[in-house]
Parts: structure tokens; C-alpha cells; sequence
């Protein structure tokens, strides 16, 4: 078993329902969140849930919110045996980013990733924004301001049925 936490970080009122339903059929249960304005995307509402389920269920989860391309969300997943740990984020009209996660939160690049970056490399300046976009540092930054506006709300945790 792992954990992780969904991060709904913007999201029109009209689709909360429905992603209450995603969640709940990923996790095996009915979900509600608790939502809240989102004071960075007026008109938008914002929730977290916190989950626990087997290994691989943040990419499920991913695959179930994806469907509705307005959703500004992130997915963490701890590491477990055998298993590295994951962070995965949609924003609207840039689809989904996804990284391998320390124990710590830090996005771990593999070595043949980096190898392959500086292959490819003709300067200095494309070096650095490759693996500026590898460790995600565009997706941090439009998710910085959904981020602090969730600061301090109660988190609800879920555990993963059957």
C-alpha cells in the first residue's frame, strides 16, 4: 500500500460533482470534498482529499481527471517497495506533466535522462531550460498562486477499497 494526496487546485463548480465521482470510482468509494473558493481563479473552486491505495493509483487518478481539460490539478504518490514515487499535474491547455518524487518531494531525474539531455545539448542556454522543463519548474510556477491559496485547509483522507 501507499498514500498520496489530489490536489484539485481549480475547477468549475459545475464539474465538482463529477469529480467527486472520478475520485470515488478510482478509490473504490463515494467521495466528497470539501470545496472552497479559489481566490487565484475567481469563479473557480479548490479541494485537496488525501487517499491511501495500492501502488499506481495516482496515475489512475490522473487518468480519470484528465477528462475534463479545465481541471487545474496535482497528484502525489509516495514511494513504496519496489516503487519510486510520483507527482503528476494538469494544467489547462498544457496537458499532464509527470515526475519521479524523493522522499522528500524533490523531482529525481534518471541518469539516462540526463545523459540524454546533454547529448543533445548545443548551449548552455537550451541545457538549462530542458531540464528546467524536466524538473518541472513551468508547471511550479502557474501552480504557485493555486498552491498558497490552499495553505491551511483541513485535508480529508480516503483509503482504497477491495
Amino acid at each position: 500500500m501507499t498514500r498520496g494526496v489530489v490536489y484539485v487546485h481549480s475547477a468549475p463548480a459545475a464539474i465538482c460533482p463529477h469529480v467527486e465521482w472520478a475520485i470515488g470510482s478510482v478509490i473504490g468509494g463515494r467521495v466528497t470534498l470539501s470545496w472552497t473558493a479559489q481566490p487565484a481563479s475567481p469563479g473557480a473552486l479548490r479541494a485537496d482529499v488525501a487517499w491511501s491505495g495500492m501502488p499506481g493509483t495516482a496515475a489512475k487518478l490522473a487518468k480519470a481527471l484528465k477528462a475534463w481539460p479545465m481541471l487545474r490539478f496535482e497528484i502525489t504518490e509516495e514511494a513504496s517497495p519496489g516503487q519510486d514515487g510520483e507527482r503528476i499535474c494538469h494544467l489547462p491547455g498544457r496537458g499532464v506533466w509527470r515526475a519521479a518524487m524523493s522522499a522528500n518531494g524533490d523531482v529525481m531525474l534518471g541518469e539516462d535522462q540526463l545523459r540524454s539531455v546533454l547529448a543533445a545539448a548545443t548551449s548552455l542556454d537550451g541545457l538549462q531550460h530542458t531540464l528546467a522543463d524536466l524538473l518541472g519548474a513551468h508547471v511550479d510556477a502557474e501552480l504557485e498562486p493555486y498552491r498558497r491559496a490552499g495553505e491551511g485547509t483541513a485535508v480529508t483522507w480516503l483509503h482504497q477499497v477491495g
